[in-house]
C-alpha cells in the first residue's frame, strides 16, 4: 500500500498547485460565479475544500498523535469559521489550509504510510494512509472539477487523478448510488470506459454496486473513465456530457443513471 500511498499524494499536490493556480487569477465577479455544484459559488466551493483540509488534518494529527477523530464540536466550529468568510478570504485561505494537510502527508515516513490508521468522523472503520489520501484526492479532484467548470463547461477532471480514483471507486459507487432512482426497478448495467480502459457492472437492486461484467445485461454503457466518475458523483448534467457517453439497450437511460448518482 505505500506506493499507493506515494503515487496518492503525489497528485493531490499536482492537484492544489493547480487549484493555487486558478485562485491566484481570480476576481470578486469570478469567485461569485455559479459554480459547478448546484447550490454553491465558486467561493464557496473554496470554502468546502478549506473547511475540509482543517478537518482532514485534525484527523491525521488525531491518528498520529493517538488522540482519534476531531469530535463533531469541532467540526462544526471549523464550518462555522469558513462559512463566515467573505469570498475573497475564502480564496486566500483555501490554500493555505490545504497547504498544510499535502504537506503532512508529504511529511510521512514510509513506515507510517505503510502503518498508520486513520479514525474517521463518520461512521466507517479506520482507513490506512493510501485509503484516506485516496478519499481526499475523490473529493479534491471532483471539487476543483465544480470551480474550473465555472469558466469552461468542458472541463474535465484531472487525467493524473483518474487511475487512482477508478481504480478505489467501489466504495463511492455504493454510498452514492441510489437505487429508489429507477422507480423499483432492478437492471445490470455493463460498463466500458476508456482512457484509462476499464469493464466492469453495475448492480442496480436494493442496493447499487459494482459487480462482474454481467454476460446478459439490460443495458451497455461506454463512456470515458472521467465522464464515470463525474457520474457516480452527480456531476452528469447534459451540458456536461461529452458527445462520446452512449448508452445502448431499452430497459435503462442516461437520465435513469443520473437519478441513481444525484450527487453531492
Amino acid at each position: 500500500m505505500t506506493d499507493r500511498a506515494d503515487q496518492t499524494i503525489k497528485v493531490l499536490r499536482s492537484e492544489l498547485d493547480e487549484l493555487a493556480a486558478l485562485v491566484a487569477g481570480f476576481g470578486a465577479d469570478d469567485l461569485a460565479r455559479q459554480s459547478g455544484a448546484a447550490e454553491w459559488d465558486v467561493s464557496q466551493v473554496l470554502s468546502h475544500l478549506g473547511s475540509g483540509a482543517e478537518i482532514s488534518l485534525a484527523a491525521l494529527e488525531g491518528a498520529l498523535q493517538g488522540t482519534g477523530s476531531p469530535n463533531f464540536e469541532f467540526i462544526q466550529g471549523v464550518w462555522a469559521r469558513w462559512d463566515a468568510m467573505s469570498r475573497a478570504q475564502r480564496a486566500e485561505e483555501v490554500v493555505t489550509a490545504n497547504e498544510a494537510l499535502v504537506r503532512r502527508f508529504e511529511g510521512l515516513d514510509p513506515k507510517t504510510r505503510e502503518d498508520l490508521q486513520v479514525e474517521l468522523w463518520f461512521p466507517a472503520p479506520p482507513v490506512d494512509v493510501a485509503g484516506f489520501a485516496g478519499m481526499r484526492l475523490s473529493e479534491f479532484a471532483h471539487h476543483t472539477w465544480d470551480v474550473k467548470v465555472a469558466f469552461d463547461p468542458a472541463a474535465t477532471l484531472d487525467p493524473e487523478a483518474l487511475e487512482l480514483l477508478i481504480t478505489g471507486g467501489d466504495a463511492f459507487v455504493g454510498f452514492l448510488g441510489k437505487p429508489e432512482g429507477l422507480g423499483g426497478r432492478h437492471a445490470t448495467v455493463a460498463v466500458h470506459v476508456t482512457a484509462p480502459e476499464r469493464s466492469f457492472g453495475l448492480d442496480i437492486r436494493e442496493a447499487v454496486a459494482l459487480v462482474d461484467v454481467p454476460s446478459e445485461p439490460d443495458a451497455v454503457l461506454t463512456a470515458p473513465a472521467e465522464w464515470w466518475l463525474r457520474l457516480v458523483s452527480g456531476r452528469h448534467a447534459p451540458e456536461h456530457t461529452p458527445v462520446d457517453v452512449e448508452i445502448t439497450g431499452d430497459a435503462v437511460t442516461l437520465d435513469d443513471l443520473r437519478r441513481v448518482f444525484p450527487g453531492f
